[in-house]
């Protein structure tokens, strides 16, 4: 993992999923190059995954020294948290070690999530009358249905599938390999849309085994799956900010409330913690709390009265 690549997708998602102005982007993103350049410089090259909170805050110190005025000093912490955040939220670190830069540690951090209501809604926002809208639909429907990072969904290869034990072997962070169970209605719109809608497109040679194809007939990038998922949002009505993310913390919550076991969830998100994991038992606990304040009697203004 280099800065370069982490503070591209850093870019991408405040562009795409935060909609930043492009004068503030571009300040978060010279303020994490500036980062950079300290880490290669002063920190042996430490990459973001494994830089820690002294690093950061001797950073801070650093600048500060340099005589800035208080609100440039303000943003850089501001954009080193997001930074760290998006890492985290990105799963690229179970830790956040900005949440210490100012102050007592921040809250836990708890993604957005779809209903499934949302989901049906946004998925119902697809013309499926077309080739492009049928290989949208099938993204969606495997982003929800197997809880995949989009950098696993876009490198899904056709010979990883096995509609017959119905599971997809995917290769995911730190190049580890994991079997994901797929649903007999996503298994049934994968074989129509590879038979059916894949072929009828023109493919370079070089991604003849790859099951997502952009018009170029390549594999396609991150960039289109943001938009293809931001332009289903509007489209929908949906109001939250939502990312390719937002579907595999939908189906992590989803099958957590619906009964599984967290172990199991664990297994096939592809988490190498369970802490990881155990973030969706807050989100469960959040949801418990707002059905005893709105539902319990002893918090009913009536059963006081």
């Amino acid at each position: 993992m280099t800065w370069d690549e982490k503070i591209k997708d850093f870019e991408i998602f405040l562009r795409f999923e935060r909609n930043f102005s492009e004068n503030t982007l571009d300040a978060y993103i010279r303020d994490i190059k500036k980062l950079k350049e300290y880490a290669e410089s002063d920190l042996e090259n430490i990459s973001p995954d494994t830089i820690g909170y002294d690093n950061l805050q001797e950073y801070i110190f650093q600048l500060s020294k340099q005589k800035f005025s208080e609100r440039s000093q303000a943003r850089w912490i501001s954009s080193i948290k997001a930074f760290f955040k998006y890492l985290v939220e990105d799963e690229i670190r179970e830790d956040n070690p900005a949440s210490l830069l100012e102050g007592p540690k921040l809250g836990l951090y708890l993604p957005d999530t779809l209903s499934l209501a949302d989901i049906n809604r946004i998925i119902g926002a697809i013309e499926v009358n077309s080739d492009l809208g049928r290989r949208n639909q099938c993204i969606i429907e495997v982003l929800y249905g197997c809880g995949l990072r989009v950098s696993e969904l876009i490198e899904i290869k056709i010979s990883n599938i096995s509609f017959k034990e119905n599971y997809i072997r995917v290769n995911g962070k730190g190049n580890k390999t994991r079997f994901v169970p797929l649903a007999h209605y996503t298994a049934d719109l994968l074989k129509k849309y590879i038979s059916e809608i894949r072929q009828n497109n023109k493919i370079n040679k070089k991604y003849e085994d790859t099951l997502f194809l952009n018009s170029r007939g390549t594999s396609m990038s991150r960039v289109i799956v943001f938009l293809i998922i931001k332009e289903l949002t509007d489209k929908a009505g949906v109001s939250k900010k939502i990312s390719p993310h937002t579907f595999r913390h939908s189906f992590a919550t989803h099958l957590l409330q619906n009964g599984a076991d967290l172990r199991y969830i664990q297994e096939m998100l592809g988490h190498s913690s369970i802490t990881t994991t155990g973030i969706y038992t807050h989100l469960k606990t959040e949801e418990l709390r707002d059905v005893i304040l709105n539902y319990h009697p002893r918090n009913n203004n009536k059963f006081a009265e």
